[in-house]
């Protein structure tokens, strides 16, 4: 687990302070270690146990404070280094205490397996998902007519390449992981994979596409449609018309509720399901696609474990991967799943391709030589109000508005992707309020005025929360266009560009810049990240990674040396029981 750092809580009426807690939990609340959320369910907790002890009410808090920062459980032992100076309990004798509460009794509000301590609903949910992991592995391979596969691997991965191997782990396994980078080809793969399931059964298959946001979602319909269009007529025949849609409407989320209309007593009814940028997939809801997938389905996991972790809980793709393939899992667990990483870029190649690389293999004294080496595809800049950084957005923003001026909605949605300005934190000196601000500023210097009111054409808007009932999505991307005398606001979706009035949109905010997480399932022409100063908790090897990765022809980094080389020397590691597990190093 990755320890961010603390940072002490000043203002009286901060909603982070608990103004009611006392002792240990004031002081770590004090120091910014626990924010009131933590302390408020830990108390609740021990009043409902009836345990008052505050060195127990601490590691719950500390529980909770993990789930918050996207781990599942927490090794009470590494706690100290996360504020050195604060008077932790020793840990052999507060796991001893922690053991010994109510809490860790029935019904088990607590749990500590594997040396690590557990809020019981992540518990439950990760043995889980071990064991449906474990059952699909081990599970009786599909009957494959071995001539027809021949002929129809030479019809459709005439190459021997790994994606013709990923096809033929395809074929054999029930549970496949396609691996690699952005732009190595997963998702076209995908396309004649599905051509090649499908000439397998000798008729069209029940399919299944889908990633866990809208935007991918788009996207994975869009790659796989035109890589099915390349195909001979006979394989087009048989894949059908293939869309795609979010995990949740998959799973047939319902509105208001948490309860989904497909589960482990009423499964999906498809025959293969493929699932798009899993990285982004969380435990939990991990845990309910694999509780709805038949037993006899395929299930083929695409994405990049180097990638950034979802924003809830979990980092299961990265455990799958690192847990569950391979000869040593499969000596340790009696079964190995089929693994496939795709390593040829075909999105960029050059700089671009090697500092990806030097990020992604920790070694930051290249990285940092890259940016300075003058390639003409990347950069290193002191401070994103570099003019060069003013140059890209202000540029990208006019385009963007004289088509949205015009009502061409198609040619502003496209300018969306010209240029992207990405930050790290979401607020703060380096954050993305402080940089939409200061582009907004720059737009209307250039212009000579501001602009005219919340709504105009050309504003980009970020979708904040979901509305299932417009199918718009939490990191869904649109701009606002003149149609005559009115505005509209333009989305890509799964079923083409759908316009909204803006009254009628969700929660949306300006998007002139964004966090790396947001942008995850999106590429851009032209990116520039904002990089914190060192010390930031938020810079890690896979924050860098997905920033760069982002790019197709350009990528400029704003920051020092120190921050790129303590980002790279920092994988985001988070606290979890899946990959010791699945490799079968427990009893």
């Amino acid at each position: 687990m990755t320890l961010p750092e603390s940072a002490t809580l000043e203002e009286p009426n901060d909603a982070r302070r608990a103004m009611r807690a006392t002792g240990l939990l004031r002081m770590f609340n004090d120091r910014g270690v626990l924010e009131s959320p933590d302390i408020q369910v830990a108390t609740t907790l021990g009043r409902l146990a009836g345990d008052a002890d505050e060195q127990v009410l601490l590691a719950a808090a500390v529980a909770v404070r993990a789930v918050r920062h996207g781990s599942v459980c927490v090794d009470l032992d590494t706690l100290p280094a996360l504020a050195p100076d604060l008077p932790w309990p020793d840990p052999a004798g507060w796991v001893d205490r922690v053991r010994a509460s109510p809490l860790c009794a029935e019904p088990h509000p607590l749990r500590f397996d594997l040396g690590l301590l557990y809020l019981d609903r992540y518990w439950r949910e990760e043995v889980q998902v071990c064991a449906d992991v474990l059952d699909r592995a081990a599970a009786a391979p599909p009957v494959v007519d071995e001539t027809r596969l021949a002929a129809a691997l030479d019809r459709l991965f005439p190459e021997h390449t790994r994606q013709r191997a990923a096809a033929l782990q395809c074929v054999r396994s029930r549970t496949v992981v396609i691996g690699g980078g952005p732009g190595t080809g997963k998702t076209t793969t995908v396309a004649r994979i599905l051509a090649l399931l499908a000439d397998q059964a000798g008729s069209p298959l029940r399919v299944a596409l889908a990633a866990p946001t809208g935007k991918a979602a788009a996207r994975l319909q869009e790659a796989v449609q035109a890589a099915a269009a390349d195909l001979g007529v006979q394989d087009r025949a048989r894949l059908g018309e293939l869309t795609a849609s979010t995990l949740h409407r998959l799973l047939g989320a319902r509105p208001g509720t948490s309860r989904l209309r497909f589960h482990r007593d009423n499964r999906l009814p498809y025959e293969v399901i493929v699932v798009d940028e899993s990285s982004m997939v969380s435990l939990t809801l991990m845990g309910r696609l694999l509780a709805a997938v038949r037993p006899e389905a395929r299930l083929i996991l695409v994405g990049d474990p180097d990638q950034l972790t979802p924003v809830e809980a979990g980092a299961v793709l990265a455990d799958i991967v690192g847990g569950l393939s391979g000869p040593a899992a499969a000596d340790a667990a009696g079964t190995a799943l089929p693994v496939v990483i795709l390593d040829h870029s075909y999105r960029f190649a050059g700089a671009i391709a090697t500092l990806a690389e030097a990020i992604r293999a920790g070694d930051g004294e290249e990285a940092v030589a890259i940016l300075r080496s003058g390639a003409p595809e990347v950069e290193l800049v002191d401070d994103a109000a570099h003019p060069d950084v003013r140059q890209d957005v202000v540029s990208a923003a006019l385009a963007q508005r004289a088509a949205a001026e015009r009502g061409d909605f198609g040619a502003a949605l496209a300018l969306l992707e010209r240029h992207r300005l990405l930050c790290a934190h979401r607020s703060g000196p380096f954050g993305v309020e402080q940089w939409g601000r200061l582009v907004e500023r720059w737009l209307a210097e250039f212009r000579g005025r501001a602009a005219e009111g919340l709504w105009y054409p050309g504003r980009p808007v970020l979708v904040t929360s979901n509305d299932r009932l417009l199918k718009l999505y939490n990191g869904d991307v649109g701009v606002t266009v003149a149609l005559g005398a009115e505005l509209r606001v333009a989305f890509t979706t799964v079923s083409g560009v759908a316009l909204f009035a803006p009254s009628r949109l969700p929660e949306v905010e300006s998007v002139y810049a964004m966090t790396v997480h947001k942008s995850q399932g999106s590429q851009f022409d032209r990116v520039t990240l904002v990089l914190p100063e060192p010390g930031s908790p938020l810079l890690t090897r896979e924050l860098l990674y997905t920033a760069v990765t982002r790019a197709k022809d350009f990528v400029r980094i704003a920051g020092t040396e120190e921050a790129i080389r303590e980002a790279v020397a920092r994988p985001a590691l988070r606290a979890s029981g899946l990959r010791e597990r699945l490799s079968g190093r427990v009893g």
